[in-house]
């Protein structure tokens, strides 16, 4: 996912920090947020996750006339392709370096990169193929603000139950 354009408003903070059920005012309480050390509104940590919302592409975003994938198994009928052998894809790991506090006003793009990719062997799901995605958040001023890696892993087959 690369974003041209993601505008961080004060409203879309409070709003995920309530779907996400954080309830510390520093998310939407001006007058609280300027007496804690960031001196401000701050977003949550995951808020950059949102940013999705900005990218058209965005294959768990709904598009008007089309059957939707959505984000549970076939919820509406339609199957998602998987990569070869049977098996699955699963999100594994999400990790967030933060550069500085992202605020209210700024304005984000996102660069993405390829990182590692290793192998593993697993008795229940055969071979394991880990890819890392390395996303980039840059402000309004070109400036690096948040670093979101992504593990992801491919299974050879469907897990063994047994």
């Amino acid at each position: 996912m690369s974003v041209e354009r993601f505008p961080v408003e004060a409203g879309h903070i409070m709003l995920f920090a309530r779907a996400v059920g954080d309830t510390n005012q520093i998310y939407y309480d001006e007058d609280y947020a300027k007496t804690t050390e960031p001196s401000g509104m701050i977003a949550p940590p995951t808020f950059v996750q949102s940013s999705a919302q900005f990218e058209p592409g965005y294959y768990l975003r709904p598009v008007i006339g089309e059957p939707w994938f959505g984000s549970g198994k076939e919820s509406t009928g339609v199957e998602r392709e998987s990569g070869g052998g049977g098996g699955g894809g699963l999100h594994a790991e999400q990790h967030f370096e933060y550069h500085r506090h992202l605020r209210p006003g700024d304005v984000l793009r996102s660069v993405n990169k390829q990182g590692e990719t290793w192998e593993r062997e697993s008795k229940r799901a055969g071979k394991l193929k880990f890819s890392e995605s390395i996303t980039e958040y840059y402000d309004q001023n070109d400036e690096l603000v948040i670093t979101a890696r992504s593990v992801g892993v491919q299974t050879e087959r469907p897990v063994d139950q047994g």
